[in-house]
């Protein structure tokens, strides 16, 4: 598995919005300026995680989005898999995938399943307030 630019802008932005949830709605714009990041694609960040319920929006002069639950609750496995188009080792265990002839008979399939069971649960244990609590200006990287 390999995350994208996306998905690490991502996290990136929600520990910004995790940050600074005492201040209310944040505007893109003061994210952008904070984490280097392109204002135009944070916008396109802010739509799955919208869909996933993680961000509640407002529009004005003081519009901006904060995280709608405690960061104790949001994991980061939440977070990539909102921005993520998939987050498995190997595209035969997709749902529905039948791209391989040896599916039936496949010798190592459990261990991609494993490796996969692994990933996954490593993401679920460290929650956004993990992150915050472990991020300092200076450690903050893309």
């Amino acid at each position: 598995m390999k995350i994208s630019t996306k998905g690490r802008y991502a996290l990136l932005l929600i520990i910004d919005l995790a940050q600074h949830q005492d201040e209310g709605f944040v505007s893109l714009k003061e994210i952008a300026n904070r984490q280097g990041i392109s204002k135009k694609y944070l916008e396109q960040i802010v739509i799955p995680l919208n869909q996933a319920h993680m961000l509640s929006s407002n529009r004005g002069s003081q519009g901006g989005y904060r995280l709608i639950e405690n960061p104790r609750t949001i994991s980061v496995y939440d977070i990539l898999s909102a921005t993520e188009e998939c987050m498995l080792p190997v595209s035969c265990l997709e749902t529905g995938n039948h791209l391989c002839d040896r599916e039936n008979q496949c010798m190592i399939k459990w261990m991609w399943e494993g490796l996969s069971e692994v990933t996954q649960d490593y993401l679920k244990s460290i929650s956004l307030q993990d992150l915050v609590d472990h991020t300092t200006p200076s450690k903050q990287t893309r």
